[in-house]
């Protein structure tokens, strides 16, 4: 009975060190030291964040918010133009307010959904944002609705959407909920290139329209969209890069309620970008490599059940993406096929994982000796 009895099914252990914490101490970045900030790498981690991350007013960075909602209900891809608006004459009405940031509509005049967002994160156009929400759900507040919606499908927690343009104070969110809608919308490409325009020219509007945020004229810099008034100071929630090894990875940061104390809003969203480009500049200088785990290294084991254990051996070089301080995470794993009680060296049983995310890299492993059968009198000796 014993003999005959079902063996165990084997299993991969790991061996070698469950983190592994890049060299070089904690990294150092130029927080602004005020209002609230944070930064990270897509898919690799967050590297850090200052100020408490407490719900404050962003004003015109709500208008991420409108894009993402927009273009998840009327999707864009490639060259594609969308569907065609008109303005209304509530948009040209508001074409005039002198107190806020608006775009040149009339009455009846026709655009595309890609004019539309790029007015709307160009030039920041309230009235634009206005007239999307309208022409999206028939009316602001049911826009609304969908902006707060879509904001906890994102876990952002600590964020309330009030209208669509961010002009009302009661709109508000942190840095680190900005982040998160960060890495969702831009994931779309039409997005991207619309937020990476220095400047457009829309027929039917005269001359060109510039964008706010000026950073996009520095190297590796992307948008996203600048806000400033005076109840939120200045913000920018930005989008940068860098390339490691060859392959180039995004770094998004948010950097809320600078004030420049000057009374001038302009000098406070002056302020926001300066301290924001400082930042940029950290975080493309600390994003680096290093070979976690080398080609032949014992990463584990294969127990066969009855005590035995068989080395396994990653079968390449393993180099994550971080930055000094970051500790990321090494698993084995099987193949989902399972492992046989029988199988000659170099038989691969399974991968080795370091990181999590889009920064996850990993390699086979592979038997370093032969796996064989329990003999005969583990078999029948054994308890349990």
């Amino acid at each position: 009975m014993q003999v005959m009895r079902p063996l165990p099914e084997p299993a991969l252990k790991l061996t070698a060190k469950p983190t592994y914490v890049f060299e070089g101490g904690d990294t150092k970045l130029s927080w602004p030291g005020q209002g609230q900030s944070a930064v990270m790498v897509d898919g690799v981690g967050s590297l850090g964040s200052e100020g408490e991350q407490k719900a404050a007013p962003i004003a015109s960075v709500a208008k991420v918010m409108t894009a993402y909602v927009i273009l998840k209900e009327h999707p864009l891809k490639g060259d594609e133009q969308g569907e065609t608006i008109t303005a209304d004459q509530k948009a040209e009405d508001e074409s005039k307010n002198a107190d806020e940031s608006v775009a040149p509509l009339k009455n009846g005049q026709k655009l595309s959904q890609r004019q539309m967002l790029q007015l709307l994160m160009i030039p920041s156009g309230n009235n634009a944002a206005r007239l999307l929400a309208r022409w999206d759900a028939g009316s602001e507040d049911a826009f609304v609705d969908k902006m707060n919606d879509a904001a906890k499908d994102l876990g952002m927690t600590d964020s309330t959407y009030t209208d669509p343009s961010g002009l009302d104070k009661a709109t508000v969110s942190t840095a680190t909920d900005q982040l998160k809608l960060a890495q969702a919308v831009m994931k779309n490409d039409v997005f991207r290139t619309i937020v990476d325009m220095p400047e457009v020219e829309i027929e039917g509007i005269d001359g060109k329209i510039y964008n706010n945020n000026t950073l996009l004229l520095q190297p590796g810099v992307s948008g996203i969209k600048t806000g400033s008034s005076t109840p939120a100071g200045g913000n920018l929630l930005w989008s940068a890069n860098t390339k490691v090894d060859g392959k180039v990875l995004w770094i998004y940061g948010a950097v809320m309620g600078q004030q420049a104390g000057t009374g001038r809003v302009y000098d406070s969203l002056s302020l926001s970008l300066t301290n924001s480009l400082k930042l940029i500049k950290d975080a493309q200088q600390a994003v680096t490599s290093a070979t976690v785990v080398k080609k032949g290294d014992v990463v584990g084991y294969v127990d066969n059940g009855f005590g035995a254990q068989t080395p396994v051996v990653a079968t390449k070089d393993l180099k994550a993406v971080g930055w000094p301080g970051l500790e990321v995470e090494l698993k084995v794993t099987d193949n989902g096929k399972g492992i046989g009680h029988e199988a000659k060296a170099g038989s691969e049983v399974g991968m080795v994982t370091v990181g999590t995310g889009t920064g996850k890299v990993t390699a086979p492993v592979v038997l370093q000796d032969d796996l064989t059968e329990p003999a005969f009198g583990d078999k029948l000796t054994r308890i349990g």
